[in-house]
């Protein structure tokens, strides 16, 4: 008999990826919870390079779709394309500047890549091909795209906090 992958071993592999995005371990340099060690929430809610979005709103965002992904993966419509998405959606504001508030928004984030990370193992190979509710692309670009999306901002967040460090 012929050694086979299991039916869900491509969804393993991008659940790995996933999960090196968020907490290292990755080729590329910090993940995404590498580049907020040691951030405070005064630094996080700075705009250290003018108009650029702050570490928070970045986290803040991250988690806005990595949630969505997720919410996907049991059916739920993903929300419009960024270009129809309302700027308060897409960017949520930071409401509270606090330690506690800070600490909770970045748990809310971890909880998202965390919960995607879970549904993704037990997705199916089979249904990467499916297109993704409200979307005209198939699950298994929405699922790179949010690694892709999340090192993207990961990388964002090494600059700023140099700016802020």
């Amino acid at each position: 008999m012929e050694n086979q992958l299991p039916t869900n071993a491509e969804c393993l592999r991008i659940s790995d990826q996933l999960r090196r995005a968020f907490h290292g371990e990755a080729w590329h340099g910090p993940s995404v919870g590498e580049a907020l060690a040691g951030i405070t929430a005064e630094q996080a809610a700075g705009h250290p390079a003018g108009h650029v979005h702050s570490i928070w709103e970045l986290v803040l965002h991250i988690r806005t779709w990595t949630h969505a992904a997720a919410e996907s993966t049991r059916g739920a419509l993903m929300p419009p394309s960024v270009n129809d998405l309302p700027p308060e959606q897409d960017w949520p504001p930071v409401q509270e500047k606090t330690r506690t508030a800070w600490s909770s928004a970045v748990q809310q984030m971890f909880r998202a890549a965390e919960d995607l990370g879970n549904a993704l193992e037990t997705f199916g190979d089979a249904r990467l091909q499916e297109k993704v509710p409200g979307r005209s692309y198939n699950f298994y670009f929405l699922f790179h795209g949010v690694v892709q999306h999340s090192l993207y901002h990961a990388g964002q967040i090494a600059l700023l906090k140099k700016m802020v460090g």
